[in-house]
């Protein structure tokens, strides 16, 4: 379920075609060279979620159950959202893009890499909780480092995703454009609610079962 989740909430199809619009004007060569490093800074980013989820909710004291059914929540809401109105969401992109001062500093481009452009254009926050809830649901049959080795894979394959979708982000906008760029978002979206249900499910599943185990416990 890994890659999936990803690939639909990062949305990269989506994302390069307002890549495009943002990076409009500049070479190809700064357009490639910001393509790699946005790809690059996006896998660090949702690999460090991916190892140091667990971590990070030890420290705040937040049960695994509990992100599972959060990180649900925040993904079936933004999918709803995506489902109703991809147009939408794209803007939403853009202006976050050009509020990073995409538009008004052409010259140091690479500047702006990380951030808008990687964070939140590419990897937002909603990334992030999806990577943590999917570290926080157990390497049932495997070892622990081949679980997050899988995940992070995953990850990977994601940034690579985005690497060629960004490189090529011009093309893409012209063989798909508007109607098909949205129409491929909707299908996303879809997924992506799928994903987001399932995740919530699996933290009630956790809680009921806790509560039950609990209740066992007093009886005894």
């Amino acid at each position: 379920m890994a890659f999936p989740a990803l690939f639909s909430i990062v949305n990269p199809l989506g994302a390069a075609l307002i890549f495009a619009q943002v990076t409009d004007g500049r070479s190809r060569a700064e357009c490639l060279a910001l393509a790699r490093t946005v790809a690059f800074y996006s896998a660090m980013l949702m690999i460090a979620s991916i190892w140091m989820g667990g971590t990070i909710l030890s420290f705040f004291g937040i049960t695994i159950n509990a992100l599972r059914i959060a990180g649900g929540l925040v993904v079936a809401v933004r999918a709803w959202a995506l489902l109703q109105a991809p147009e939408t969401e794209e803007a939403r992109k853009q202006a976050q893009a050009s509020q990073g001062g995409l538009s008004a500093a052409r010259s140091n481009g690479m500047e702006l890499a990380f951030f808008p452009l990687t964070m939140p254009f590419t990897v937002g926050p909603g990334t992030i909780a999806v990577a943590i809830a999917l570290s926080s649901e157990g390497s049932a049959g495997v070892s622990t480092v081949m679980f997050y080795g899988i995940l992070s894979a995953a990850a990977l394959a994601v940034a690579c995703i985005i690497w060629v979708a960004y490189a090529y982000a011009e093309q893409l906008m012209g063989l798909l454009g508007t109607t098909g760029t949205r129409i491929v978002s909707r299908l996303v979206a879809l997924i992506l609610l799928s994903i987001g249900v399932q995740i919530l499910i699996s933290g009630v599943q956790g809680v009921v079962l806790s509560m039950a185990h609990n209740i066992v416990q007093l009886m005894h």
